[in-house]
């Protein structure tokens, strides 16, 4: 059903069973999946790319120009997976032309004035609950989970799985399968609860915590630590992933707990 109180550019591109509510306005270069529901008083602008079977509610904005005063007007896009669900007032900015794109993945549930800015990348599955702000060029893995009221800085890391305390300050990259809280930002355990709600095995949680002890409780460096966990440790997809993202990491990862391993203790 296409509202004859829409403005919908007559290019634009909208497939079989696409929803569009009163006052609505859809730009020219915009592509929107099946069965996808845009909501009343939404904008989808120009380089809007949104897959099938989404829901957008009112007042959000898809794929406003970037907030960087670098950008120059480069045709660049902005990407919504599908079966995703942006809540009243997100924003999604389009890229420039450092990454050309904004991504925001499949099954994913953006809450209330959630802000996605300029070439930011967000897997699938997941949740970033209500006002948390992210800046450029962030990257989020698959199943995170961000608490509202988060702050995110730009070209920070987030890895998979990973749950962040509402309220937090990102300064720094979080690596995967942890849950991160305090201030400033701290390693607070391994994200256990969802790794088992996601079919992890008590054998890959544990090898999960045997790894994030040596990084964070056993007092070596980081090199070290990794060197060792790589030396201890059977081969395994998370160990991969882990190493491979605290090497990578630019910005370099949350810090870990004061004292007394607090944190482990308190992991599930």
């Amino acid at each position: 059903m296409l509202s004859p109180l829409a403005h919908i550019h007559p290019a634009a591109r909208l497939a079989p069973g696409v929803t569009v509510e009163p006052f609505t306005t859809i730009y020219g270069d915009v592509e929107i999946g099946e069965n996808t529901w845009i909501g009343p008083n939404v904008t989808i602008m120009d380089g809007a790319r949104i897959g099938a079977n989404c829901q957008i509610f009112p007042g959000a904005v898809v794929s406003g120009i970037p907030q960087d005063l670098k950008f120059a007007g480069e045709v660049t896009t902005a990407h919504i997976g599908d079966y995703t669900v942006l809540r009243e007032c997100v924003t999604v900015n389009r890229g420039t032309v450092d990454r050309g794109r904004t991504v925001v993945g499949s099954h994913c549930l953006l809450q209330a004035y959630v802000h996605i800015a300029h070439d930011c990348v967000l897997g699938d599955h997941i949740v970033i609950s209500n006002a948390t702000q992210m800046a450029g060029h962030v990257q989020v893995g698959d199943w995170a989970i961000i608490g509202g009221t988060t702050a995110i800085h730009q070209f920070t890391n987030i890895g998979a799985h990973a749950f962040i305390a509402g309220g937090s300050l990102v300064r720094k990259d979080v690596p995967p399968f942890v849950k991160a809280a305090r201030e400033p930002l701290t390693y607070a355990g391994v994200n256990s609860v969802g790794l088992r709600r996601r079919g992890f095995t008590e054998e890959q949680v544990n090898g999960i915590h045997e790894m994030y002890r040596m990084l964070y409780l056993s007092g070596l460096p980081m090199t070290e630590s990794l060197s060792r966990i790589e030396v201890e440790l059977p081969p395994s997809p998370e160990r991969d992933e882990v190493t491979q993202f605290v090497r990578s990491a630019s910005r370099g990862i949350i810090k870990g707990p004061s004292r007394g391993g607090v944190a482990e203790e308190n992991a599930d």
